[in-house]
């Protein structure tokens, strides 16, 4: 059996940058770690970018992040997926899935926990960035 993972990785609305509401929340309970990269697509559906696995070489930017007391991870843990849409409607599918991912920080590999889109993305225009941050600086720039 393998030990439980406490990492958190982020790359959207989560993420220090973007000084979203909920990220004072994460920083109650999750610690930054630094800047880390996963392998993963963006895609912008409309409204905001969303990520998807890959088993190629795209990597996409985020920041992992370790809980600060274990014993309260499943709570914290739980709270996020609300955030995140997991916690839906009986028939209704879930905005976002959360799985473990390996994770690479100055080139070290780590499990961490991603949440990522749970929907199709054909049609959708593929970010090259990687970067939600830039892609959405850029995006908006006038």
């Amino acid at each position: 059996m393998s030990a439980p993972t406490f990492n958190l990785f982020v790359y959207g609305s989560l993420r220090s940058g973007f000084r979203n509401p909920a990220y004072g929340y994460l920083t109650q309970y999750f610690k930054l770690q630094g800047d880390a990269i996963v392998k993963g697509n963006f895609y912008d559906n409309g409204s905001y970018p969303v990520a998807i696995p890959t088993a190629e070489d795209f990597f996409i930017n985020g920041e992992l992040y370790q809980i600060i007391n274990p014993d309260e991870f499943s709570w914290a843990i739980n709270q996020l997926d609300d955030y995140e849409g997991l916690n839906v409607e009986e028939g209704e599918t879930p905005l976002y899935r959360r799985e473990l991912a390996d994770v690479y920080v100055e080139g070290k590999q780590t499990k961490a926990w991603i949440y990522w889109y749970n929907h199709p993305v054909e049609g959708m225009q593929l970010i090259k960035t990687g970067d939600v941050l830039k892609y959405l600086q850029e995006k908006n720039r006038p």
